[in-house]
């Protein structure tokens, strides 16, 4: 396994209010809603199943955090994932965590 390089402290503080911003499951929520394309809020609402200012408070996080874009059309805004490194941290992360819960169930599965 390659070893990662050094980071500093401020880049260290960088990371971490990514993770943070990515640690909330509403906002994973909207970020997996995304991964098929853009969406109007309306559609986001509907889709999570939170409300429309819930929904726009995490929207705005992860706008700025620049993890989403957002374009206003009308009164309509619609959302869309901005940062293609997301689809690589959540399918790594996703992946990770299927591989362990697998593993998981066949260990129970082959207990007496």
């Amino acid at each position: 396994m390659k070893k990662p390089r050094p980071l500093s402290p401020d880049a260290m503080a960088l990371v971490a209010r990514r993770f943070a911003v990515l640690a909330e499951p509403t906002r994973l929520h909207l970020l997996h809603t995304l991964f098929d394309g853009e969406k109007s809020v309306n559609t986001l609402v509907e889709l999570t199943g939170g409300t429309q200012a819930n929904v726009s408070r995490h929207l705005q996080t992860l706008a700025h955090a620049h993890m989403v874009s957002r374009r206003k059309e009308g009164l309509q805004v619609f959302y869309a994932i901005a940062d293609p490194s997301i689809f690589k941290l959540c399918e790594l992360v996703c992946g990770s965590l299927e591989k362990s819960l697998t593993k998981q169930a066949d260990s129970f599965a082959e207990a007496p």
